[in-house]
């Protein structure tokens, strides 16, 4: 059984929800991702902030993004899932969910993150359909 850790793209970094919006811009620059997710002060996961969010949600709405905090744009409930999950569960996860980026949690400690890049290298073809389908035929 493929497991999450096994598909998932390590090495993810947290930022504080207390941190404004241009560092995590420069923060996505410097890793080379367009998301992150937003942890608080205990390092749980309180919601993901992307590269979209930071400019549809702050800049054309005029806002500063060195006075913007992660914290004001992270909203709703966060989804995650554990390492040893199975391919069917981060699938199913994803797709209920319609979300196209999922972090990875081990022991309370963020390891890794899924993106839609992760599945596409591990997927069968008919996998990758039904993922495409059941997110963006919604959205």
């Amino acid at each position: 059984m493929t497991t999450a850790a096994e598909i998932m793209h390590p090495g993810a970094q947290w930022i504080p929800e207390t941190e404004t919006l241009d560092r995590a811009a420069q923060l996505m620059a410097r890793l080379n991702v367009g998301a992150l997710p937003v942890s608080d002060a205990d390092e749980r996961l309180c919601g993901i902030v992307t590269d979209r969010d930071i400019v549809v949600k702050c800049v054309a709405k005029g806002h500063d993004p060195a006075k913007v905090t992660c914290g004001d744009l992270a909203q709703g409930t966060p989804r995650w899932i554990d390492a040893d999950a199975s391919v069917d569960e981060v699938l199913n996860e994803m797709q209920s969910h319609q979300i196209r980026r999922l972090p990875v949690i081990q022991d309370k400690r963020l390891v890794g993150m899924i993106s839609e890049a992760d599945l596409a290298q591990h997927l069968t073809t008919g996998q990758i359909a039904g993922f495409v389908e059941r997110v963006y035929a919604s959205s």
